[in-house]
Protein backbone atom coordinates (compact mmCIF):
# COMPACT_ATOMS: atom_id res chain seq x y z
CA UNK A 1 0.00 0.00 0.00
CA UNK A 2 2.25 2.21 0.81
CA UNK A 3 4.46 1.77 -2.81
CA UNK A 4 1.19 2.25 -4.39
CA UNK A 5 0.29 5.56 -2.47
CA UNK A 6 4.04 6.48 -3.43
CA UNK A 7 3.23 5.43 -7.07
CA UNK A 8 0.05 7.98 -7.21
CA UNK A 9 2.09 10.69 -5.51
CA UNK A 10 4.15 10.71 -7.99
CA UNK A 11 1.85 10.37 -10.78
CA UNK A 12 0.51 13.72 -9.26
CA UNK A 13 3.56 15.49 -9.20
CA UNK A 14 4.07 14.43 -13.50
CA UNK A 15 0.88 15.87 -14.02
CA UNK A 16 1.50 19.02 -11.72
CA UNK A 17 4.60 19.54 -13.98
CA UNK A 18 3.37 19.09 -17.41
CA UNK A 19 0.47 21.31 -16.47
CA UNK A 20 2.85 24.14 -15.05
CA UNK A 21 4.68 23.60 -18.55
CA UNK A 22 1.47 23.99 -20.22
CA UNK A 23 0.59 27.13 -18.38
CA UNK A 24 4.61 28.55 -18.99
CA UNK A 25 3.66 28.19 -22.76
CA UNK A 26 0.11 30.05 -22.63
CA UNK A 27 2.04 32.62 -20.94
CA UNK A 28 4.81 32.79 -23.45
CA UNK A 29 3.12 32.89 -26.54
CA UNK A 30 0.60 35.77 -24.63
CA UNK A 31 3.86 37.93 -24.26
CA UNK A 32 4.40 37.36 -27.82
CA UNK A 33 1.31 38.36 -29.15
CA UNK A 34 1.78 41.43 -26.95
CA UNK A 35 4.86 42.06 -28.58
CA UNK A 36 3.91 41.90 -31.99
CA UNK A 37 1.05 44.15 -30.82
CA UNK A 38 3.48 46.85 -29.76
CA UNK A 39 5.81 46.51 -33.20
CA UNK A 40 2.81 47.33 -35.00
CA UNK A 41 1.96 50.56 -33.37
CA UNK A 42 5.81 51.52 -33.95
CA UNK A 43 6.77 51.00 -30.25
CA UNK A 44 10.18 48.79 -28.76
CA UNK A 45 10.93 47.42 -32.89
CA UNK A 46 13.20 44.78 -33.02
CA UNK A 47 15.30 44.61 -36.50
CA UNK A 48 14.11 41.47 -39.11
CA UNK A 49 17.07 38.90 -39.68
CA UNK A 50 20.23 40.36 -41.75
CA UNK A 51 19.42 38.06 -44.87
CA UNK A 52 15.79 39.64 -45.47
CA UNK A 53 16.54 43.08 -44.91
CA UNK A 54 16.24 45.24 -47.80
CA UNK A 55 17.08 49.29 -47.91
CA UNK A 56 14.03 51.56 -46.43
CA UNK A 57 11.74 48.56 -46.10
CA UNK A 58 11.01 45.77 -43.07
CA UNK A 59 10.10 43.22 -45.50
CA UNK A 60 6.23 43.71 -43.95
CA UNK A 61 3.54 45.47 -46.43
CA UNK A 62 1.84 46.38 -43.43
CA UNK A 63 4.83 47.61 -41.43
CA UNK A 64 5.54 49.94 -44.82
CA UNK A 65 1.94 51.02 -44.49
CA UNK A 66 2.17 52.18 -41.03
CA UNK A 67 5.67 54.04 -41.70
CA UNK A 68 3.86 55.71 -44.63
CA UNK A 69 1.58 57.44 -42.65
CA UNK A 70 3.76 58.79 -39.80
CA UNK A 71 3.98 62.55 -40.92
CA UNK A 72 7.89 63.86 -40.99
CA UNK A 73 8.14 66.03 -38.41
CA UNK A 74 7.81 70.03 -38.77
CA UNK A 75 10.35 72.53 -38.47
CA UNK A 76 10.43 75.73 -37.19
CA UNK A 77 11.32 78.74 -39.02
CA UNK A 78 11.32 82.75 -38.01
CA UNK A 79 9.83 84.94 -40.79
CA UNK A 80 10.09 88.32 -40.46
CA UNK A 81 8.16 91.27 -42.77
CA UNK A 82 7.89 95.02 -42.46
CA UNK A 83 4.34 96.65 -41.73
CA UNK A 84 3.02 97.66 -44.97
CA UNK A 85 2.71 96.01 -48.99
CA UNK A 86 5.93 94.02 -48.47
CA UNK A 87 3.76 92.00 -45.32
CA UNK A 88 0.53 92.14 -47.23
CA UNK A 89 1.22 89.61 -49.56
CA UNK A 90 1.63 86.36 -46.75
CA UNK A 91 -1.03 87.75 -44.80
CA UNK A 92 -2.94 84.39 -45.47
CA UNK A 93 -0.02 82.44 -45.16
CA UNK A 94 0.00 84.15 -41.49
CA UNK A 95 -3.09 83.12 -41.24
CA UNK A 96 -2.77 79.55 -41.95
CA UNK A 97 0.70 79.32 -40.03
CA UNK A 98 -1.65 80.18 -36.66
CA UNK A 99 -4.35 77.91 -37.58
CA UNK A 100 -1.60 74.78 -37.72
CA UNK A 101 -2.37 74.34 -41.40
CA UNK A 102 1.08 75.08 -42.88
CA UNK A 103 4.15 72.87 -44.19
CA UNK A 104 6.02 73.50 -41.15
CA UNK A 105 5.94 75.49 -38.07
CA UNK A 106 6.29 79.56 -39.18
CA UNK A 107 7.24 81.98 -36.20
CA UNK A 108 6.50 85.52 -38.02
CA UNK A 109 7.36 88.90 -36.44
CA UNK A 110 6.03 92.12 -38.25
CA UNK A 111 8.09 95.28 -37.67
CA UNK A 112 8.03 98.47 -38.01
CA UNK A 113 11.08 99.47 -39.56
CA UNK A 114 14.09 97.70 -41.07
CA UNK A 115 16.57 98.40 -38.30
CA UNK A 116 14.71 96.47 -35.86
CA UNK A 117 15.05 93.26 -37.72
CA UNK A 118 18.88 93.38 -39.59
CA UNK A 119 20.74 92.36 -36.57
CA UNK A 120 18.83 89.06 -36.02
CA UNK A 121 18.66 88.73 -39.94
CA UNK A 122 22.48 89.13 -39.75
CA UNK A 123 22.65 86.69 -37.05
CA UNK A 124 20.70 83.83 -38.30
CA UNK A 125 18.40 84.30 -35.93
CA UNK A 126 15.32 85.10 -38.82
CA UNK A 127 15.94 82.76 -41.34
CA UNK A 128 13.62 84.16 -44.14
CA UNK A 129 12.12 88.08 -44.31
CA UNK A 130 10.25 90.12 -46.76
CA UNK A 131 12.60 93.22 -46.87
CA UNK A 132 12.98 96.34 -49.40
CA UNK A 133 15.14 95.13 -52.20
CA UNK A 134 18.27 97.45 -51.76
CA UNK A 135 18.71 96.25 -48.15
CA UNK A 136 18.89 92.58 -49.75
CA UNK A 137 21.92 93.98 -51.29
CA UNK A 138 23.11 95.72 -48.67
CA UNK A 139 22.62 92.77 -46.30
CA UNK A 140 24.54 90.37 -48.97
CA UNK A 141 27.39 92.48 -48.82
CA UNK A 142 27.67 93.08 -45.29
CA UNK A 143 27.51 89.17 -44.37
CA UNK A 144 30.06 88.86 -47.33
CA UNK A 145 27.13 86.93 -49.40
CA UNK A 146 25.20 84.78 -46.34
CA UNK A 147 21.87 86.08 -47.45
CA UNK A 148 20.15 84.96 -50.77
CA UNK A 149 17.14 86.60 -52.49
CA UNK A 150 14.31 83.91 -53.31
CA UNK A 151 11.64 85.65 -54.77
CA UNK A 152 10.28 89.66 -55.59
CA UNK A 153 6.77 90.13 -53.46
CA UNK A 154 6.23 93.49 -54.55
CA UNK A 155 6.93 95.81 -57.23
CA UNK A 156 6.87 99.74 -56.95
CA UNK A 157 3.92 100.86 -54.94
CA UNK A 158 5.22 104.60 -55.98
CA UNK A 159 2.93 106.70 -57.57
CA UNK A 160 2.39 110.39 -59.30
CA UNK A 161 -0.78 111.76 -57.97
CA UNK A 162 -1.80 115.44 -58.59
CA UNK A 163 -4.97 117.07 -58.07
CA UNK A 164 -5.72 118.28 -62.28
CA UNK A 165 -5.61 116.13 -65.13
CA UNK A 166 -2.53 117.60 -66.75
CA UNK A 167 0.18 115.05 -66.13
CA UNK A 168 -0.21 112.13 -68.53
CA UNK A 169 3.79 111.12 -68.57
CA UNK A 170 6.73 112.02 -67.12
CA UNK A 171 7.56 114.72 -69.43
CA UNK A 172 4.44 116.48 -68.18
CA UNK A 173 6.00 116.97 -64.67
CA UNK A 174 8.56 119.92 -65.92
CA UNK A 175 7.84 123.09 -64.26
CA UNK A 176 6.23 121.18 -61.25
CA UNK A 177 6.84 120.92 -58.02
CA UNK A 178 6.97 117.26 -56.86
CA UNK A 179 6.03 116.86 -52.96
CA UNK A 180 7.49 113.48 -51.50
CA UNK A 181 9.73 111.98 -48.83
CA UNK A 182 13.04 109.37 -48.92
CA UNK A 183 15.15 112.06 -49.79
CA UNK A 184 18.77 109.95 -49.88
CA UNK A 185 16.92 107.09 -50.25
CA UNK A 186 15.60 105.00 -53.18
CA UNK A 187 12.48 107.14 -53.55
CA UNK A 188 14.55 109.73 -54.02
CA UNK A 189 16.96 107.86 -56.91
CA UNK A 190 14.24 106.30 -58.38
CA UNK A 191 13.08 109.53 -58.99
CA UNK A 192 15.76 110.55 -60.34
CA UNK A 193 16.15 107.78 -62.98
CA UNK A 194 12.79 108.53 -64.16
CA UNK A 195 13.49 112.41 -64.50
CA UNK A 196 16.81 111.70 -66.83
CA UNK A 197 14.94 108.93 -68.92
CA UNK A 198 12.63 111.77 -69.69
CA UNK A 199 15.16 114.65 -70.69
CA UNK A 200 14.92 115.91 -67.40
CA UNK A 201 16.77 116.68 -64.28
CA UNK A 202 15.44 117.42 -60.23
CA UNK A 203 16.22 121.01 -59.34
CA UNK A 204 16.68 122.49 -62.81
CA UNK A 205 13.42 121.02 -64.72
CA UNK A 206 11.68 120.18 -61.85
CA UNK A 207 11.54 121.32 -58.59
CA UNK A 208 11.22 118.02 -55.79
CA UNK A 209 10.46 119.40 -51.99
CA UNK A 210 11.71 116.30 -49.87
CA UNK A 211 9.07 115.85 -46.34
CA UNK A 212 10.18 113.66 -43.45
CA UNK A 213 7.25 111.27 -43.75
CA UNK A 214 4.41 110.48 -46.48
CA UNK A 215 1.81 111.55 -43.98
CA UNK A 216 3.29 115.42 -44.29
CA UNK A 217 2.94 114.91 -48.24
CA UNK A 218 -0.44 113.76 -47.38
CA UNK A 219 -1.57 116.61 -45.51
CA UNK A 220 0.39 118.69 -48.24
CA UNK A 221 -2.69 117.17 -50.74
CA UNK A 222 -5.47 117.51 -48.69
CA UNK A 223 -4.89 121.42 -48.53
CA UNK A 224 -6.11 121.16 -52.23
CA UNK A 225 -4.61 123.53 -54.50
CA UNK A 226 -2.68 122.13 -57.62
CA UNK A 227 0.02 119.69 -55.53
CA UNK A 228 1.66 117.08 -57.36
CA UNK A 229 3.46 114.37 -55.61
CA UNK A 230 4.93 111.33 -55.26
CA UNK A 231 3.80 108.66 -52.51
CA UNK A 232 3.30 104.90 -51.62
CA UNK A 233 1.01 102.97 -50.57
CA UNK A 234 -1.45 103.00 -48.78
CA UNK A 235 -0.74 106.58 -47.84
CA UNK A 236 -2.24 107.56 -51.84
CA UNK A 237 -4.98 105.78 -50.59
CA UNK A 238 -5.35 107.54 -47.56
CA UNK A 239 -4.34 111.29 -49.30
CA UNK A 240 -7.47 110.56 -52.20
CA UNK A 241 -9.89 109.87 -49.20
CA UNK A 242 -8.91 113.44 -47.68
CA UNK A 243 -9.02 115.15 -51.06
CA UNK A 244 -11.63 114.04 -53.37
CA UNK A 245 -10.07 116.06 -56.20
CA UNK A 246 -6.97 113.54 -56.17
CA UNK A 247 -5.98 111.17 -58.49
CA UNK A 248 -2.99 108.89 -59.60
CA UNK A 249 -1.60 110.59 -62.64
CA UNK A 250 1.28 108.07 -63.51
CA UNK A 251 2.07 104.42 -61.50
CA UNK A 252 6.11 104.67 -61.28
CA UNK A 253 6.97 100.88 -61.73
CA UNK A 254 4.62 101.08 -65.27
CA UNK A 255 6.91 104.83 -65.94
CA UNK A 256 10.25 102.82 -65.30
CA UNK A 257 9.48 99.64 -67.26
CA UNK A 258 8.70 102.15 -70.31
CA UNK A 259 12.03 103.70 -70.11
CA UNK A 260 13.99 100.83 -69.04
CA UNK A 261 15.64 98.80 -71.79
CA UNK A 262 17.05 95.58 -69.66
CA UNK A 263 13.86 94.26 -68.70
CA UNK A 264 14.10 95.18 -64.88
CA UNK A 265 11.65 96.90 -62.98
CA UNK A 266 11.08 99.02 -59.80
CA UNK A 267 11.69 96.25 -57.03
CA UNK A 268 10.24 97.18 -53.49
CA UNK A 269 10.40 93.77 -51.26
CA UNK A 270 11.94 90.57 -51.85
CA UNK A 271 11.90 87.24 -49.87
CA UNK A 272 15.20 87.06 -48.53
CA UNK A 273 16.64 83.80 -46.88
CA UNK A 274 19.71 83.19 -44.88
CA UNK A 275 22.24 80.85 -47.50
CA UNK A 276 22.91 78.05 -44.61
CA UNK A 277 19.19 77.88 -43.85
CA UNK A 278 18.39 77.45 -47.56
CA UNK A 279 21.28 74.98 -47.81
CA UNK A 280 20.27 72.66 -44.99
CA UNK A 281 16.64 72.84 -45.38
CA UNK A 282 15.95 73.07 -49.47
CA UNK A 283 12.94 71.13 -49.03
CA UNK A 284 11.68 73.62 -46.05
CA UNK A 285 12.36 76.55 -48.16
CA UNK A 286 10.76 75.50 -51.73
CA UNK A 287 7.41 74.48 -49.08
CA UNK A 288 7.59 78.15 -48.16
CA UNK A 289 8.11 79.53 -51.38
CA UNK A 290 5.51 77.42 -52.44
CA UNK A 291 2.92 78.55 -49.87
CA UNK A 292 4.03 82.31 -50.36
CA UNK A 293 2.80 82.29 -53.84
CA UNK A 294 -0.54 80.57 -53.16
CA UNK A 295 -0.64 83.42 -50.17
CA UNK A 296 -0.16 86.15 -52.85
CA UNK A 297 -2.82 84.79 -55.13
CA UNK A 298 -5.20 84.20 -52.58
CA UNK A 299 -4.40 88.41 -51.93
CA UNK A 300 -4.37 89.73 -55.13
CA UNK A 301 -7.85 87.56 -56.41
CA UNK A 302 -9.79 87.78 -52.85
CA UNK A 303 -9.28 91.95 -51.86
CA UNK A 304 -11.89 91.88 -48.97
CA UNK A 305 -11.04 88.80 -47.19
CA UNK A 306 -7.45 89.68 -47.37
CA UNK A 307 -7.82 93.42 -46.05
CA UNK A 308 -9.61 91.91 -43.08
CA UNK A 309 -6.61 89.59 -42.30
CA UNK A 310 -4.52 92.84 -43.13
CA UNK A 311 -6.16 94.62 -40.25
CA UNK A 312 -6.39 91.14 -38.14
CA UNK A 313 -2.31 91.50 -38.17
CA UNK A 314 -2.41 94.99 -37.03
CA UNK A 315 -0.63 95.96 -40.37
CA UNK A 316 -3.18 98.52 -41.66
CA UNK A 317 -7.03 99.00 -41.49
CA UNK A 318 -9.22 96.69 -43.51
CA UNK A 319 -11.44 99.38 -45.31
CA UNK A 320 -8.02 100.98 -46.31
CA UNK A 321 -6.58 97.83 -47.21
CA UNK A 322 -9.39 97.23 -49.29
CA UNK A 323 -9.23 100.16 -51.77
CA UNK A 324 -5.28 99.53 -51.32
CA UNK A 325 -4.28 96.42 -52.23
CA UNK A 326 -4.85 96.46 -56.13
CA UNK A 327 -2.57 99.28 -56.34
CA UNK A 328 0.37 97.43 -54.07
CA UNK A 329 1.61 95.16 -56.98
CA UNK A 330 2.13 92.11 -55.00
CA UNK A 331 3.54 89.62 -57.01
CA UNK A 332 5.36 86.42 -56.78
CA UNK A 333 8.48 86.13 -59.29
CA UNK A 334 11.10 83.69 -59.27
CA UNK A 335 14.01 82.62 -61.49
CA UNK A 336 15.49 84.23 -64.47
CA UNK A 337 12.57 87.15 -64.52
CA UNK A 338 13.34 87.56 -60.33
CA UNK A 339 17.70 88.03 -61.71
CA UNK A 340 16.58 90.50 -64.58
CA UNK A 341 14.17 92.82 -63.22
CA UNK A 342 16.53 92.66 -59.62
CA UNK A 343 19.63 93.27 -61.92
CA UNK A 344 18.80 96.12 -63.75
CA UNK A 345 17.22 98.31 -60.68
CA UNK A 346 20.39 97.58 -58.43
CA UNK A 347 22.33 98.91 -60.76
CA UNK A 348 20.43 102.04 -61.39
CA UNK A 349 20.56 102.29 -57.84
CA UNK A 350 24.28 102.20 -57.78
CA UNK A 351 24.84 104.37 -60.66
CA UNK A 352 22.88 107.03 -58.46
CA UNK A 353 24.73 106.05 -54.45
CA UNK A 354 27.13 102.84 -54.36
CA UNK A 355 25.95 103.08 -50.80
CA UNK A 356 22.21 102.53 -51.49
CA UNK A 357 23.21 98.34 -52.56
CA UNK A 358 25.88 98.16 -50.11
CA UNK A 359 28.94 99.68 -51.94
CA UNK A 360 28.95 97.22 -54.82
CA UNK A 361 26.52 95.11 -56.69
CA UNK A 362 25.99 91.61 -55.77
CA UNK A 363 27.44 88.44 -57.25
CA UNK A 364 25.09 85.90 -59.25
CA UNK A 365 25.44 83.50 -56.01
CA UNK A 366 22.70 86.16 -54.59
CA UNK A 367 19.83 84.60 -56.22
CA UNK A 368 18.38 81.34 -54.83
CA UNK A 369 17.53 78.95 -57.18
CA UNK A 370 15.22 75.76 -56.39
Amino acid sequence: MENYGRKICLEKRKLLRAVMTCLMGLVLMAGGFCGCGKQEAGADNLPTPKATEVPGSTGNPADEDDKAEIPEEKIEISVAALKGPTAIGMIELMEKAENGETENTYNFRLAGAADEITAEIIKGNIQIAAVPCNLASVLYNKTEGQVQVAAINTVSVLYIVETGEEIKSVEDLKGKTIYSTGKGTTPEYTLNYLLRAAGLEAGKDVTVEYKSEAAEVAAVLAEGGDAVAMLPQPYVTVAMSQNKKLRIALDVAEEWERYAKDGSSVVTGVVLVNRAFAEENKEALNAFLSEYHDSTQFVTENVKEAAALVEKFDIIKAAVAEKAIPYCNIVFVEGEDMKQRIGGYLKALYDEEAASVGGKLPEDDFYYDR
